[in-house]
C-alpha cells in the first residue's frame, strides 16, 4: 500500500488517538471487558479516514501493542500474548469495524447525520461480531471455562451495547461535522 505523507500523518494521528484512548477514560477495572472510550475513537477513524486508511490505523495500533508497547487496556497491556486475552477478538473486531464504518460513509452519498449514525453503529455491531466468538472460544477452549454463548453475551455485550450505541451517536455527530470541514 502506497500512502502519500500527508495519509502517513493522519493514520499515524489516529493510531496515537487509539492508543491514548485505550488508557483513558475506561470504566470497571476488574471487568472481563472493560467500558471505554476505544470504540469511539475507532468509528471515528474510519469515519474520517475512510475504509482503508481507518483499518490501516487501527491495524498499526494492534501490530505496536502486539510488539510490546502498552498500549492495550488491561494487563498485560502489550506483546504478542496478549492474543491470549478474553478481549482481544475485540480488538481486532476494531479492524474490521473501522473498515466497515469507513466503506459505509465512503459509499453512501449523502451527507446526512443518518448515514454517519449508521455507519457507526453498523461498526460498533461488526466489532461485536468478532468479539463475541473469539471471548467464547477463548474462554471454553484456552481457559477451559465452561460458558454458553448466552454466558458470554451477558458479559461481553449486553452491559456494553448501550453506551457503544451512545457512543456511536456521539461519533456520527463529530465525524460529520470533521468531514464537513475538510471537504
Amino acid at each position: 500500500m502506497k500512502l502519500t505523507i500527508q495519509e502517513m500523518t493522519r493514520v499515524a494521528l489516529f493510531s496515537a488517538l487509539i492508543a491514548i484512548s485505550s488508557l483513558i477514560l475506561k470504566f470497571g477495572g476488574e471487568l472481563l471487558v472493560p467500558f471505554s472510550i476505544l470504540p469511539l475513537v475507532v468509528m471515528l477513524a474510519g469515519a474520517i479516514l475512510g475504509a482503508r486508511l481507518g483499518a490501516f490505523s487501527v491495524t498499526v495500533y494492534v501490530l505496536i501493542g502486539l510488539m510490546g508497547a502498552p498500549v492495550f487496556s488491561k494487563p498485560p497491556f502489550g506483546g504478542v500474548t496478549y492474543i491470549f486475552q478474553p478481549t482481544f477478538g475485540f480488538i481486532l473486531g476494531f479492524i474490521g469495524a473501522a473498515y466497515v464504518t469507513g466503506w459505509i460513509v465512503e459509499k453512501i452519498p449523502s451527507k446526512h447525520i443518518i448515514k454517519y449514525m449508521g455507519a457507526m453503529t453498523v461498526g460498533i455491531l461488526v466489532m461485536y461480531m468478532m468479539g463475541v466468538p473469539y471471548l467464547y472460544g477463548i474462554m471454553n477452549f484456552y481457559l477451559g471455562k465452561s460458558f454458553s454463548m448466552w454466558k458470554v453475551i451477558e458479559i461481553g455485550v449486553l452491559p456494553f451495547i448501550g453506551l457503544d450505541l451512545i457512543k456511536a451517536v456521539i461519533a456520527g455527530a463529530v465525524a460529520k461535522g470533521v468531514v464537513n470541514r475538510v471537504e
